[in-house]
């Protein structure tokens, strides 16, 4: 028989505003809320004082890499990070893993190996548009994916290969039918992303300049433009250029059902101050000047942003080329899914109150996934998911509490704001002070029927 147990602090994210609450559930819901510095008996109550008990916070962009090449990352690595950083839902991206996720059987061949190493927080699953999967698309659609990802330019995968506009037709034709989003990596790159022999493959100032603004600017017009034909929700990933800003505010202006997200490492690094011969920060599009960031986080301000992510792209040693320092070859992608919470609100907390960044990690994603009836808010009914931090507490990166696969991160050393008290998923605790314990997590997966 099922028992409720509950939670409380003077500060619980409920009905947009911090207050005092006990926050009862039974089993993965919240069955009852009690406002007020009330005290109820025969119920155990773990009273977290004054920590920020919110929403649990979402990351909806994740490469696992599971199965097929478990050695950069897997599931059981994964959730565990994720539950050490307050996280307790993520989305896992469709490529990376061997095989992508392209049709129904690499599909379930994802569900079968999250399955068998068990999950610390929910996942959900997107499919990915390649070039030859489009007659496959509606069936991995109607499995229950919960958007599908594309590029448009290469990914750094070959079974991933990256569509043009020719397939975004017909793709974006099929997808506005159902109820999720089609995202895209946008970079159009028309020219080689080259760095001259006159400078070392070591110096960052080069990477960066080695991949203009053009790209991702043109990249997202295009976007814009094929969501506004076929109406298809469409998201863009990772925003790192400010001059697609005015793009996106546009295209909102006009209704269109456009969404957006940056990453911390976005709004959190400066290209000024990325030292030469350090792979831990490459990625793409690449981490800008320190103008493009100040404009990035004033567009959570206006909305023209909606939620954060990690984008969490591990990758082992050798293949960041740690040793060698060589950003040609290295692995563009940033290890951070375990901060995500903290890193962001490192990032944004002097220009936004903590009230409009809650919503950042919780609601805004929630309601992107179409999850908004079970996750995203406390209220009664929803699914009992829950992020406990401080948000003034300090406290420094270090590799011995890192719970990824591969210990390395740029984020190692740093100190951060925001510290993660305890993480509840699905009515169980996992993590608290250091300690994860257990596996509630389950698969979000959303049926389509038309």
């Amino acid at each position: 028989m099922s028992e409720v147990k509950g939670i409380r602090s003077q500060r619980c994210w409920i009905n947009d505003k911090l207050q005092a609450a006990i926050i009862l559930f039974e089993e993965n819901k919240v069955v009852d809320i009690i406002f007020g510095e009330s005290v109820v008996s025969n119920i155990e109550v773990e009273d977290f004082g004054t920590a920020v008990i919110m929403p649990g916070a979402m990351d909806v962009h994740v490469h696992i890499n599971e199965p097929g090449r478990t050695e950069w990352e897997g599931f059981e690595t994964a959730t565990r990070a994720a539950a050490a950083g307050g996280v307790t839902m993520l989305v896992d991206m469709p490529l990376n893993s061997s095989p992508v996720t392209t049709n129904v059987a690499a599909f379930k061949e994802k569900l079968k190996a999250g399955q068998a190493s068990g999950l610390y927080v929910n996942c959900g699953l997107y499919g990915g548009l390649v070039p030859d999967n489009l007659e496959d698309l509606e069936d991995l659609i109607q499995c229950g994916v919960l958007g599908i990802k594309c590029f448009l330019t290469h990914s750094g995968i070959d079974e991933f290969p990256n569509v043009g506009q020719k397939e975004l037709e017909i793709a974006m034709s099929i997808i506005a039918k159902y109820e999720i989003p089609i995202l895209a990596h946008c970079e159009l790159t028309d020219t080689p992303a080259v760095m001259t022999k006159e400078r070392a493959p070591g110096n960052y100032q080069q990477y960066l300049a080695s991949r203009p603004k053009r790209w991702e600017n043109e990249a997202v017009q295009l976007m814009v433009d094929m969501c506004e034909q076929y109406d298809c929700p469409t998201h863009i990933v990772h925003v790192a250029s400010d001059e697609v800003l005015p793009i996106i505010a546009k295209a909102k202006k006009k209704g269109l059902p456009i969404t957006a997200e940056t990453c911390p490492h976005y709004v959190y690094f400066e290209a000024e101050t990325i030292p030469d011969n350090n792979t831990l920060y490459k990625c793409a599009p690449p981490i800008r000047e320190r103008k493009n960031k100040d404009h990035l986080i004033k567009a959570f301000k206006t909305g023209v942003l909606d939620f954060l992510s990690s984008d969490h792209s591990p990758a082992p040693p050798d293949l960041k080329e740690i040793e060698s320092g060589n950003l040609i070859k290295a692995w563009g992608g940033i290890s951070s899914l375990q901060y995500l919470v903290s890193a962001a609100w490192t990032s944004l907390k002097e220009e936004l109150s903590i009230e409009t960044f809650i919503p950042l990690l919780t609601e805004n994603p929630a309601k992107y996934l179409g999850l908004q009836t079970q996750k995203g808010f406390i209220k009664k009914g929803s699914d009992a998911d829950f992020t406990i931090w401080e948000p003034e507490k300090k406290f420094t990166v270090e590799k011995i509490n890192n719970q990824h696969k591969h210990k390395m991160s740029p984020y190692t050393g740093a100190v951060l704001f925001g510290e993660i008290s305890a993480t509840y998923v699905n009515g169980t605790l996992v993590f608290k002070q250091g300690i994860l314990n257990n596996k509630p997590g389950k698969w979000i997966i959303k049926k389509q029927t038309i």
